[in-house]
C-alpha cells in the first residue's frame, strides 16, 4: 500500500542563517501533531555552515539546494511547486513555531470550508529567545503564520519573484482580493528579531515599498 501524500507541507526557506535554522527545524519536527506533513526546505545559495546544519536533517525532510541566490520569492514558489500537500505554511529559518503550530491551523481549516486561510498570532523574541512582545497578526501581519489552501495560492500567481523584499505584502494584497483570511488569537509563532533581519534594511524596504505601491495603486 503506498503512503498518503501529506496533510500539509511545510516551506522553510533559508540563506546564510546557520545560527538559527536547526532551532527552527527542531520546532517543526516536534509538533504534536498525529497526521503525516512533509517539510520542504530551499537553501538559496547558502555561503556559510547552513549546508552543514540541514545535513543533520536530511532524512526527515526534503532539501532542494539552488546552485545560485535567486531570491527569497522565486525560492518560495520553487518549493510551493513541489508540494504534496493540499495546504501550506511557512516558516522562516531564524524563527521558531509552538508544538501546536500545526495542528490548531490545520483543523480549523478543515472545519470551516468557507474560510480560504488562517493566521495566528506571534512573539517577537530576542536572540535568546526572550519574549520582547505579542504581536495581533490581524494588525501586525507577517509573512508567516499563516496557512494557506494550496489551489488558493496556485489562482492568485504565488508569489511575485520581483519583490525580494514585502513580497508576503504584494502576496497578501492579491490574496484578500479574491479570498479571505481567518485571525487565531493564539500566539504560536516565534518571529526573532536580530541584527540580520531583512526588515532591517530601510532602503531596500523603502525601495519594495514604492514599487508595492506601484503596482497596487
Amino acid at each position: 500500500m503506498k503512503n498518503k501524500n501529506p496533510h500539509i507541507s511545510v516551506i522553510v526557506p533559508v540563506y546564510n542563517h546557520e545560527k538559527f535554522i536547526g532551532r527552527c527545524l527542531r520546532s517543526i519536527l516536534d509538533q504534536d501533531f498525529d497526521e503525516k506533513f512533509e517539510i520542504i526546505l530551499v537553501d538559496d545559495g547558502s555561503t556559510d555552515r547552513t549546508n552543514n546544519v540541514i545535513n543533520l536533517f536530511k532524512d526527515e525532510i526534503k532539501i532542494i539546494k539552488n546552485e545560485k541566490n535567486i531570491g527569497l520569492p522565486a525560492s518560495l514558489n520553487k518549493a510551493i511547486k513541489l508540494a504534496k500537500a493540499q495546504y501550506i505554511v511557512r516558516v522562516d529559518a531564524d524563527d521558531y513555531v509552538n508544538s501546536n503550530y500545526l495542528k490548531i491551523l490545520y483543523l480549523f481549516l478543515i472545519q470551516n470550508n468557507n474560510f480560504d486561510a488562517v493566521a495566528c498570532d506571534y512573539y517577537l523574541v530576542d536572540d535568546n529567545e526572550n519574549v520582547i512582545e505579542r504581536k495581533n497578526s490581524y494588525s501586525d501581519p507577517i509573512a508567516c503564520g499563516i496557512m494557506f489552501r494550496l489551489d488558493h495560492l496556485i489562482n492568485i500567481g504565488l508569489y511575485d519573484e520581483k519583490f525580494l523584499l514585502n513580497e508576503e505584502k504584494d502576496l497578501r494584497i492579491r490574496f484578500l482580493k479574491r479570498y479571505n483570511i481567518y485571525h487565531i488569537p493564539l500566539a504560536l509563532y516565534r518571529y526573532r528579531m536580530h541584527a540580520n533581519n531583512m526588515t532591517k534594511n530601510k532602503i531596500k524596504m523603502k525601495d519594495h515599498l514604492s514599487k508595492l505601491k506601484k503596482k497596487h495603486e
